[in-house]
């Protein structure tokens, strides 16, 4: 624990630049902006370890063989703020025009969806729930499960678990409360053992240079993740997404990203919708 009255250690430059050019060449997450930011998630935690700058700090974490320390350090840096219906507007457009099309003109029975970026589990959740309430008692002839991804492990865990506040299941519909959740102790809820299981959780990182899925997606959803990527990262993103689209598939994008229409092969469906021709 830091001295009372010990000055909190600060970023030198070069220590700002190392740390900058590591997460965007490695996670294409842009941080040149957050100086103060990274400043002041990281000292107290650096000087509880036993450090007495960023730089030992920095060499430890990099040559960290188990990834353990690197994961931490992006938990500390990105914001996996997300709950459920955020931007509804998009689950709405899933569930009434999406689904329909997919399942009319599916010839196997076979979805695939992608939740890039999953964070804490609400959005493939979300997702499964209204697969569910679609297919009703056909769901079990079709493969719907969907794959969800993050780089933070921490996350990644917690959407496993499925374990949500009353506040966060508030927000849903009731029906959907006693139908597809149990409640546990302390209050909370967790998401019954039916959906957990339709959500296939993968730790993956989106600046992986080429994807390795055998098969394209029908949907992918990805939203409010670009937010940290530079212009030209997240066209190069953007493209590998169209790539492993299905033709007549969706792109879903957060209401704070955008596209340039002239830079990408996707049809602009509806705000932050886009779809392959």
């Amino acid at each position: 624990m830091r001295i009372k009255g010990e000055e909190m250690i600060t970023l030198k430059d070069s220590e700002f630049r190392e740390l900058t050019t590591y997460m965007k060449a490695n996670y294409g997450i842009n941080l040149i902006a957050k100086r103060l930011l990274i400043e002041g998630r990281l000292a107290n935690m650096v000087t509880e370890m036993g450090f007495t700058n960023f730089s030992d700090y920095l060499k430890f974490v990099f040559k960290n063989a188990s990834g353990n320390e690197i994961n931490i350090l992006i938990n500390r840096l990105t914001t996996n703020h997300t709950y459920f219906m955020r931007e509804a507007e998009h689950f709405k457009y899933f569930g009434d025009k999406v689904l329909p099309y997919l399942a009319s003109s599916s010839k196997n029975n076979d979805l695939r969806i992608w939740s890039a970026g999953c964070s804490s589990g609400e959005e493939p959740y979300t997702l499964s729930m209204i697969i569910a309430d679609y297919f009703e008692n056909e769901k079990s002839i079709w493969n719907t499960k969907i794959l969800a991804t993050d780089i933070s492990e921490k996350v990644l865990e917690q959407a496993k678990n499925g374990i949500y506040t009353e506040e966060a299941v508030n927000i849903i519909p009731k029906y959907w409360t006693l139908k597809y959740f149990n409640k546990i102790k302390d209050g909370k809820y967790q998401i019954c053992e039916e959906i957990r299981n339709e959500i296939i959780y993968r730790d993956f990182n989106l600046m992986t240079g080429i994807f390795p899925f055998k098969k394209k997606f029908h949907v992918i959803f990805c939203r409010n993740v670009m937010i940290y990527f530079e212009p030209k990262t997240k066209m190069e993103l953007i493209n590998k997404f169209y790539d492993m689209t299905e033709t007549g598939g969706y792109l879903f994008i957060g209401h704070s990203e955008s596209i340039n229409k002239n830079e990408t092969k996707y049809k602009y469906i509806m705000p932050a919708v886009y779809r392959k021709e």
